[in-house]
C-alpha cells in the first residue's frame, strides 16, 4: 500500500466510476483497475463492489475510507510543511533572550512575525547573553537577542537592533531622587548593585567601563544578573545600580531612574540579533529580516 494507490482508492470512491476516476487522477483506466485489484490483494478484501452504473464501497472500502482521506491529508501537511521549512516560513525557530528584551523589544517583534509567518513555531528562552551565546554554538539556540557590544564576538554574527543608554537607578529615599538627571561622576560616593563576572561578564565590562569614562572605579556592594533583582536591592537601600534605559517601564515602587547627563559620544548599551556566523537556515533569516523590518534597521549598512 502506498500514497498513490490510496489517493486512487479515494478518487474512485468520491467518482464511484473507473472512466472519471481515471480522468481525475490523469491516468488510463486499466492501469487504475490493476492497481485497485492490487491493492485490494494486498488486504485481502474487496473495496469496491460492481455496479450497473460503476463501482459502489463494500463495507471493507466504507471502513478505510476516512482513514484513508487522513492519510492523505497528514501526508499533504508533511509535505507542506517541509517546504516551509525549506523556504522559511515555518518550521521551530528557538531563541534566546535576555530579559530585558521582554519590555519593549519583544513586544514589536512577536506578534507581527506570528501574523506574517503563522507556521513558524517559536520556543523562547530567557537566558543572559553568554548563555545564549554557548546555545547558539552548542545549537540549542537558532538565534538570540542579546546585549551589545560583546567582549568577544569572534565566530558570531551581531546586528544591533536598538540604541540605548545606561541610567542610574536610585532608591526613592536617596537624597539623588530629587533630581532627574545626574552626571555620574556625582553618584562616585554611592555603594553600586554591580552585575556577577561569572554570569554577565559583558554587562559588567560595560557598566565599569562607564564609570571609568567617569573617572571612578564603583565600590560593589552587591552582585545581581537580573534587573528585577538590581531595582529590588536598590529599593532596599542597598546601592545604586546602572542599568539599560529600557528599564523605566519596569520600575518597581521605591526606585527612580535618573537620566545621565555625561554619557560618552558613541558608547551605547543595545539589544543585538546574534547569529553563529555562516548559519544558513531560512527560517533564522527570515528571522532576522523581520526583526530588522521592525526595528528600521538597514542590513547592509550595519
Amino acid at each position: 500500500m502506498n500514497l498513490r494507490q490510496l489517493s486512487q482508492f479515494v478518487t474512485l470512491a468520491e467518482t464511484g466510476n473507473f472512466h472519471r476516476a481515471a480522468e481525475r487522477l490523469h491516468m488510463a483506466q486499466p492501469p487504475l483497475s490493476v492497481s485497485i485489484r492490487k491493492l485490494e490483494e494486498e488486504l485481502g478484501s474487496t473495496l469496491f463492489a460492481r455496479t450497473r452504473t460503476g463501482v459502489a464501497l463494500t463495507p471493507a472500502g466504507q471502513a478505510m475510507l476516512d482513514d484513508a482521506r487522513r492519510t492523505l491529508l497528514h501526508a499533504q501537511q508533511c509535505r507542506q510543511a517541509v517546504l516551509d521549512t525549506r523556504e522559511g516560513t515555518g518550521g521551530r525557530l528557538r531563541l534566546g533572550i535576555i530579559g530585558s528584551a521582554t519590555y519593549a523589544l519583544l513586544p514589536r517583534l512577536i506578534p507581527s512575525l506570528r501574523a506574517r509567518y503563522p507556521q513558524i513555531t517559536l520556543e523562547l528562552s530567557e537566558a543572559t547573553s553568554s548563555e545564549i551565546l554557548e546555545g547558539l554554538v552548542s545549537r540549542r539556540f537558532d538565534a538570540g537577542l542579546l546585549r551589545f557590544p560583546l567582549l568577544d564576538a569572534s565566530g558570531f554574527d551581531l546586528t544591533p537592533l536598538d540604541r540605548d543608554d545606561f541610567v542610574l537607578a536610585v532608591a526613592e529615599t536617596s537624597p539623588l531622587a530629587g533630581r532627574e538627571a545626574i552626571a555620574l561622576h556625582e553618584a562616585a560616593h554611592e555603594p553600586f548593585i554591580m552585575y556577577p563576572r561569572s554570569k554577565v561578564p559583558g554587562l559588567l565590562a560595560l557598566a565599569m567601563m562607564r564609570c571609568q569614562f567617569s573617572g571612578f572605579a564603583p565600590q560593589v556592594a552587591q552582585e545581581a544578573a537580573q534587573v528585577q533583582t538590581i531595582m529590588s536591592l536598590v529599593a532596599s537601600g542597598l546601592g545604586v545600580g546602572l542599568v539599560a534605559g529600557v528599564a523605566r517601564q519596569v520600575v518597581p515602587r521605591g526606585v527612580k531612574c535618573l537620566r545621565l547627563t555625561d554619557n560618552p559620544p558613541g558608547f551605547h548599551v543595545s539589544i543585538a540579533l546574534a547569529r553563529l556566523a555562516g548559519n544558513t537556515s531560512r527560517v533564522v533569516q527570515r528571522f532576522a529580516e523581520h526583526a530588522l523590518e521592525c526595528a528600521g534597521v538597514d542590513e547592509k549598512s550595519e
